[in-house]
């Protein structure tokens, strides 16, 4: 396979501490705010918005209660998701009342589990007597993965073992009724996630037989004949959602035909994403070359073909779905914030077994555009959408954007994506550094204090930045003796220019720069600083002209941050505008603006309307008049009201 010397090593969230300008504040609003809201939310305490009924459905499969199952088939999933969260948040901040709140929360889901290790509340409560029959459709192995991953998530953050002995129970469980032999269902689930929980699964425990149901889940995915095809045939081709069905859409699953004869993202975007991750995953793990193969194809048709400029994915809210290679709109776009956070854990699987500047500059876009993006800065709204962009008034309107919102939603019925986003950014610190037996790669530029293992021993190494308002980064080193090592540092792809420094002397990098990554190779010691300084440049992009909905536009890029343009800083009717990309524009921090960010100012010109009177159309040139523009960080838009917003700007 070709991959680095042995699988690099993901660093635990426990051992980095994040102390950066920009993501600490991120970390404590999820902390302070995001967690006890979503806390309420699952109880159903947030006044005006969709209720949860997610706690309350564990106690009555719990038989604390009596009462109906209500929400989503896979409710149970906004709990998991929410315990994991708090377990990433722990291991860095311990707070012994958020620890017992979840303790109980953790002993309400015990008490719902089966006897046989089952466990999920919509079949206890409602259909007791049809588990496993409706995996297209029902999610019972996703909501399992969900769970599972949170039993890990706490015991690595607490050492309490009772949500991961629930977990395990569950699995061996799963075990007894899937899987190659005879007796055991030859199925897996329509909606990916127990493949990746499984692995983790297996790290944390040893348990060969979780990577092996992994691998199964995996390997028996669109064989034929096909699992879907046949359970759909004998559920009389009904559909839990819609009722009868005259066909089966086994693309939407990605099961159309077996993983590694895959060569095109299709389908559900998430599903696929969380699909690809597995893949990933086993393929490091086990060293499966025709894994890793179909990883990298389906890589390199997301990326290149199928992925927005923010680092989202999914381009129709039909299925929620891929369609064809270079249908990107921008103003009917999906775009799922869970799509871009699956995004970001395919790239980082990627990167663990191929440090590749490609997989980092990828998990850095998703994360810094559109998963930051999908929550507000008060932590309690959010969105499930991420367009490129919005005239509200279509939103409202236009049945074909109905899913667009303009304003960040307080919760949702289905609310995957807000504990989706908590989760992510509560375990940052696992995808910030990777370290192999001699070698420390630097993925992410955030300010941090970490504990590394590298050449059998331990390296302390601290970094200082102004990312992502500047490219400025400084690493210096806590050892008890010089140790030889190499420092593999990012070189982004955004990045035309950089400068190197050690101990005040250039360095020379470009002989140094292998795959996106200087490695610096050398005897370090505790007096040594790094400095390493990355011009950032207003950019202007242009997009393939066969992606036809930003023909004769540009968009605006400095660093990893997108740009956008909105009605509260430029005026309504932004589609009259046309940016002078001939015309200087200047880059500066503007500290009132949205808590402080670095905008991008230049001039456009503006199509005027008035003179159109009642007008439609007409055979001359409109009059234009000259007038500044204002450009913000694209993951900062929606947070004063509605109005027009848009990425791409036509070019003057």
């Amino acid at each position: 396979m070709e991959k680095s010397k042995e699988l690099l090593q993901t660093v635990s969230p426990k051992e980095v501490h994040i102390q950066d300008e920009f993501w600490s504040s991120y970390n404590k609003l999820v902390r302070e705010v995001v967690i006890p809201y979503q806390y309420d939310a699952l109880h159903d305490r947030i006044a005006d918005a969709e209720p949860s009924h997610a706690i309350k459905n564990f106690e009555i499969a719990a038989g604390r209660t009596e009462g109906e199952f209500h929400g989503f088939v896979f409710q149970d999933t906004d709990v998991a998701k929410w315990i994991e969260a708090v377990g990433y948040s722990l291991m860095t901040h311990p707070d012994p009342e958020l620890e017992r709140i979840t303790d109980e929360v953790i002993q309400l889901v015990s008490e719902a589990q089966g006897e046989d290790g089952y466990l999920n509340t919509y079949f206890t409560i409602k259909e007791p007597d049809k588990r496993w029959t409706n995996l297209a459709d029902c999610h019972e192995l996703y909501t399992a993965g969900h769970m599972i991953e949170a039993g890990v998530a706490y015991y690595q953050a607490t050492g309490k073992r009772q949500l991961l002995d629930v977990v395990c129970r569950l699995a061996d469980y799963i075990d007894t009724v899937f899987g190659p032999e005879e007796g055991k269902l030859h199925g897996y689930d329509g909606h990916q996630e127990i493949e990746l929980a499984l692995v983790k699964l297996y790290r944390l425990t040893g348990e060969e037989k979780y990577l092996r149901l992994s691998q199964f889940f995996i390997d028996e995915r669109g064989k034929q004949p096909n699992f879907l095809e046949q359970e759909w045939e004998n559920r009389d081709r009904i559909n839990f959602f819609v009722g009868k069905t005259d066909r089966i859409d086994l693309a939407y699953s990605q099961a159309h035909v077996p993983v590694r004869e895959q060569k095109v993202a299709v389908g559900h975007a998430v599903r696929a994403v969380y699909m690809y991750t597995a893949m990933a995953d086993l393929a490091g793990q086990t060293g499966d070359e025709s894994l890793y193969e179909a990883c990298k194809t389906l890589w390199n048709n997301i990326v290149h073909k199928q992925m927005y400029i923010t680092g989202g994915i999914g381009s129709t809210h039909h299925g929620e779905a891929f369609t064809i290679d270079y249908d990107l709109p921008n103003d009917t776009v999906y775009s799922e914030t869970c799509a871009a956070v699956g995004m970001v854990f395919f790239a980082h699987r990627m990167l663990q077994i191929q440090p590749k500047g490609e997989y980092a500059d990828v998990l850095e876009r998703a994360l810094y555009n559109t998963v930051t993006g999908g929550m507000s800065q008060d932590g309690k709204h959010y969105f499930y959408v991420n367009p490129l962009e919005v005239w509200p008034a279509a939103c409202h309107h236009n049945p074909d954007k109905h899913h667009v919102k303009p304003v960040r939603q307080k919760w949702f019925g289905c609310s995957c994506c807000p504990p989706n986003v908590a989760r992510l950014i509560t375990s940052l610190g696992q995808y910030i550094y990777s370290s192999d037996e001699d070698t420390i790669y630097t993925h992410l530029y955030v300010g941090t204090s970490a504990e590394l293992p590298v050449g059998g021993r331990h390296v302390r190494i601290q970094q200082e930045t102004g990312y992502p308002w500047n490219g400025a980064s400084r690493f210096t080193f806590t050892m008890e003796q010089p140790q030889s090592f190499t420092l593999a540092l990012r070189l982004p792809g955004w990045c035309k220019q950089a400068a190197l420094t050690i101990n005040g002397e250039t360095v020379q990098y470009a002989s140094l720069l292998r795959d996106g990554y200087v490695y610096i190779q050398r005897e370090w010691s505790a007096d040594d600083v790094v400095e390493w300084s990355m011009e950032m440049d207003v950019q202007i992009i242009r997009a393939n002209p066969k992606l036809r909905a930003t023909s004769g536009k540009i968009a605006l890029q400095r660093g990893p941050l997108v740009y956008c343009l909105e009605q509260a800083d430029n005026g309504e009717l932004i589609a009259a505008l046309q940016i002078e990309t001939d015309q200087p524009m200047t880059a500066r921090f503007d500290e009132t603006l949205l808590g402080g960010c670095t905008i991008i100012e230049g001039s456009a010109i503006r199509e005027q309307e008035q003179n159109w009177g009642e007008s439609l159309y007409q055979d001359h040139a409109p009059e234009q008049t000259r007038q500044s523009f204002t450009a913000i960080p694209y993951f900062m838009w929606g947070n004063r009201g509605e109005g027009d917003m848009t990425v791409w700007v036509r070019k003057a």
